[in-house]
């Protein structure tokens, strides 16, 4: 599993470790630019998110057309091009444009997609606690380079760096990727969004997954420019930048171990979540009220951590949730409205800044902590399946496709590896009866 599902998963960090090195330090940068003014800060901050959340759906269907890998590489060249304009850019409106081609090369949801193509489906999970896993990681490496090297070298070169790990990423994707098998399967060719949408567990992740996205770039516009401007009264330089970030990285990583242990071993994801979601509103109650260098930092801590805990688990809950049919789609929502969510988050803390104060983001985002919090109360723990694995030529398929039973949630047929796979309730249907109901007679 881990050779077919770490290259992948290389790919998407190293575009998110990109993504993730200059949140830091982006707004006290794009602050300095002629023009600036906080609510287009906050555009800049998660513009690349916009893009993100428009090109899912058209990224998904080209995979489906042109293969995954071709579309994987279109996507790293955008990438790759709006990185370097962003290290190029001398004005607020082309760095804008840069980031928002940074979103424009959308594969999140088509390396999801291919990891399930890959994974079989009792260790899918695992697959996308791996994906998750690497993710946060980069997220915390980020959050301490980004800081030292943005002071040391400037910002620019952090572009240069993410440009770097595109090419990088590209370079993996023709050594190291796995040809994902053909999957055919019982239901109809394409997914109904309401469907989905209707699904009350994979309506909560979607929520989850939307919401931790926005309390980030929330959170990147707030940190830097709310220690470093005087107006906030701390006044910071930003070379000391990382002395919050370190410590805040640091706790981040020592609780995401935990979590996604207890999430996906023992099934804990929903506990895992709601703690998180308490912990996002000490967070940015601290970051909006706090007088005092140790309560902020005490709440930026808060943040890491709640973000940190739930990201091994979001895309893999989202996997559990959706019917083999439904992953790609699922999925492709999940990261549309997760990257909406990140734009408006920016785009929000920015609105605010200008117009208002720090004090009435904090109250807000903590109103809707609380409402967050009671609407995944909601969420049920998914339910636990076996897999019944039976060579093709050994089933009879008109039986197979008049297969009926409530214990049975969904099967499909891997045409690659000639594979009549059936995902079923042990606790309710036997193997032996199960197999008997599809078997060719003798």
């Amino acid at each position: 599993m881990f050779q077919k599902v770490m290259p992948l998963s290389a790919i998407l960090s190293l575009r998110f470790l990109g993504l993730f090195l200059v949140l830091p330090v982006l707004s006290i940068y794009a602050m300095g630019m002629e023009g600036a003014t906080p609510l287009l800060v906050g555009v800049i901050v998660g513009g690349y998110a916009l893009t993100q959340a428009i090109f899912q759906v058209p990224f998904g269907t080209m995979s489906d057309r042109i293969g995954r890998r071709m579309t994987l590489m279109i996507g790293l060249s955008i990438f790759l091009l709006g990185s370097i304009i962003c290290a190029l850019s001398d004005n607020i409106y082309l760095l804008m444009l840069g980031r928002f081609l940074q979103g424009a090369g959308a594969i999140g949801s088509v390396i999801t997609a291919m990891i399930s193509d890959l994974v079989p489906e009792e260790t899918r999970g695992k697959a996308m606690a791996i994906m998750g896993a690497t993710i946060a990681l980069s997220f915390a490496l980020a959050m301490g380079l980004g800081p030292v090297l943005g002071a040391a070298y400037g910002v620019d070169f952090l572009f240069w760096l993410t440009a770097l790990f595109a090419v990088i990423a590209m370079i993996l994707l023709f050594t190291k990727v796995p040809t994902p098998p053909k999957i055919r399967h019982i239901y109809h060719n394409t997914t109904s969004t309401k469907d989905i949408l209707k699904d009350p567990n994979l309506l909560s992740m979607i929520i989850i997954s939307g919401m931790q996205k926005g309390m980030m770039t929330i959170a990147f516009v707030l940190i830097p420019l709310i220690l470093v401007d005087p107006q906030y009264g701390f006044g910071w330089e930003k070379s000391e930048l990382w002395k919050v970030y370190m410590p805040a990285m640091v706790a981040g990583l020592i609780a995401m171990g935990p979590a996604a242990v207890f999430g996906e071993k023992h099934n804990k994801a929903k506990e895992i979540f709601l703690l998180s979601i308490v912990l996002f509103v000490f967070a940015f109650i601290a970051m909006g009220y706090a007088t005092s260098d140790a309560f902020f930092v005490a709440g930026v801590i808060g943040f890491f951590i709640a973000f940190n805990m739930m990201e091994p688990l979001v895309q893999s809950m989202i996997s559990k949730y959706a019917k083999v049919h439904q992953k790609g789609a699922a999925l492709g929502i999940g990261n549309s409205v997760a990257y909406f969510a990140t734009f408006l988050g920016g785009t929000l803390a920015g609105i605010f800044l200008d117009f208002l104060n720090r004090e009435a983001l904090g109250a807000t985002i903590a109103v809707m902590g609380v409402l967050w919090f009671i609407w995944t109360l909601r969420l049920q723990k998914p339910i636990q399946h076996a897999i019944l694995y039976l060579p093709l030529e050994e089933v009879d398929q008109q039986k197979l496709h008049a297969l009926e039973h409530d214990a049975i949630a969904e099967w499909y047929i891997n045409e690659s590896e000639q594979l009549a796979i059936v995902k079923y309730r042990n606790d309710a249907i036997e193997e032996e009866t199960l197999k008997a109901k599809i078997i060719k007679e003798a």
